[in-house]
This record gives structure tokens, sequence and C-alpha cells, in this order.
């Protein structure tokens, strides 16, 4: 029982990638940044199909997004890096626009850490510079400690590894709010069919009654592309494996931790334990941004990450 409570405490921090704050998740084209117009290309590792875009020439970059994102996720760096880097940017299983198939049951962690690896291994990818936010961060720390062979270099937007928070003395209690707020009500209505509600209660047990309304149209379209996800990862019984501080260790990669300024508290707590644990590492604060980095302050985050990715 208290393992499913912290189970269901996570899934509701990993939804603050969207919506730490009021206007955190906005489409990058709704901050003068062009919407993805480049052809999507599939590809199929470990039975199903992924949809990626790529643009660009040299070292390869790989982008790994959170939860209710894809691959348009980084819209605001696509153009950016690809001046300097090949630049790979992939929608995640049960992500859009991938097919959802009936015996989607999986999602954990885990099954996102093998698809990635598969991933640069079936585009035959020199080692890359890997790079992921919240819940894609969490998936590609686990790649880069089981397959150090696949990466150059590492960088965690806020990874929500929140087994390292039993290490701390405040971590459990800054969670526990949430779950009565958030993941309880969207659960029922999406037991319910109703998935507009269930991301609707999810947002609004965050932020307050009508948040989820005072989204522009476009966020909220986007969020229900990937509504069906969301919605297994809250019903998920094994949604993220155990992690140490052993496992941290075991990432040998020049690794770049990333916090938001204003972000909730737990990922700065999250990223004090990773820091003390990393063998190489860097970490930078994005200023003006809570959970949502690469969309809310995107010449910041694209300043810090280009700067690391050039010692490496």
């Amino acid at each position: 029982m208290q393992l499913r409570f912290l189970l269901l405490k996570y899934v509701v921090v990993i939804l603050l990638l969207i919506t730490s704050v009021m206007d955190g998740w906005i489409p990058a084209q709704e901050k003068g940044v062009p919407p993805t117009r480049i052809q999507t290309k599939k590809i199929r590792v470990n039975g199903v199909i992924l949809n990626y875009i790529e643009r660009g020439k040299g070292t390869p970059v790989v982008f790994v997004h959170g939860t209710l994102g894809d691959y348009r996720t980084w819209d605001g760096q696509l153009e950016a890096f690809s001046k300097n880097y090949r630049v790979i940017s992939l929608s995640r299983r049960y992500h859009y626009p991938n097919k959802w198939t009936k015996d989607s049951t999986d999602f954990s962690v885990n099954i996102h850490a093998r698809d990635l690896a598969a991933f640069i291994k079936a585009l035959k990818l020199p080692p890359v510079h890997l790079i992921g936010h919240s819940y894609g961060a969490f998936i590609s720390f686990l790649v880069a400690r089981d397959h150090p062979e696949l990466i150059r270099s590492l960088t965690l937007g806020e990874p929500p590894m929140m087994p390292l928070l039993k290490t701390t003395p405040e971590g459990d209690s800054l969670l526990a709010v949430f779950t009565q707020t958030s993941i309880v009500p969207s659960g029922e209505a999406f037991k319910n069919g109703n998935y507009e509600e269930g991301v609707r209660r999810f947002v609004n047990g965050i932020l307050g009654d009508s948040s989820y309304e005072k989204l522009p149209l476009p966020a909220r379209k986007s969020m229900m592309d990937n509504a069906k996800e969301l919605k297994g990862e809250t019903s998920s019984p094994d949604i993220f494996p155990p992690v140490t501080c052993e496992d941290v260790q075991k990432v040998k990669s020049p690794t770049l931790l990333l916090d938001g300024e204003r972000s909730p508290k737990v990922f700065s707590i999250i990223n004090n334990v990773i820091e003390r644990c990393l063998v190489n590492k860097e970490r930078v604060v994005i200023a003006a941004a809570s959970h949502g980095l690469e969309f809310e302050n995107p010449q910041a985050f694209n300043e810090s990450v280009f700067a690391f990715l050039g010692k490496h």
C-alpha cells in the first residue's frame, strides 16, 4: 500500500512538466517559435513504430520529452541546435502520433528506456548528446547508466527520480498533498471514460480551480493528444524502478543538471542528491523558469546546454 501511494504521488509530480506555472505550458509557436514543419520519420523498435523528426548535420543530439509531451515539445530547440548538430526528437511509445494498441499496459520508465536505447542503436548513431526533460530525463538517466557506450554527454532537466527522496528528511512530505487534490479525482474521471475531465482535474488540482480553463486552446489540445498515456501512468502499478546513489554513480558520462529557478522544491531536492552522487557533473539554474525549462525560457535553456555540449 505504501509503495502504491508513493507511485501515485510520483505521477502528480510528472504533470508539472506541463503545468508548473499558469503561463508555463505555452506551445512554442505562441512564444514566437515556428511550429514543427519537418516531415516525421518512422522506425520500428521493440515491436512498436516510433515517430521522430531530425534536422541538421554533425554529432547527434537526441531530445527526450516528458509526460503529455511528444516530438513537438522541443520546437524551441530544433532550429538553434540544428545549426551545429544533427538534432533528433522522438515521440515515445504511446505518445502522439504513435499508434495506441489495446494491449498497451506497460507504462514504466523501464520500457521507455529500453525503447530509447533500441532507437539509438537502430539509427546506428555514434555516441549521442542525450537531453531529457522530467520523465524523459529519468528515462535518459537509465539509458546512460545501462548503455554508457551510447552516450557522449547527458543533460537532465529535473528528473522525477522519486526513490532518491527517501534519503532526505523532507521529500515525502512535499508530495503528499498532491495525491488527494489531483490524482484521486483525476483517476475517477479517467475510469469513467472522460479524458478531458481527467486532465482538467489533474491540472486544477495542482494549480487551483479554473487553471485548466485558462490555458490557451492549443495547449489544451496538445495535452489531449497525449491524455490516454497519462491515464495509463495514473493507473500503472509499476511506473518507475528503484534507484539509489550507487546507481547514479554508475553514470560516468559528463552530465549537466538543470534546475528551474521557480520550480517546486521537490525537484531541487532530487537534483541535490543526484549532484552529490554523480562523478562528472555540472549544474545550472534556468532563470525565470519553473519546471517547463525548455519552453518557459528557451533562450537560457539553449545557451546553457550549448555551453555544456561545446566542452564535450
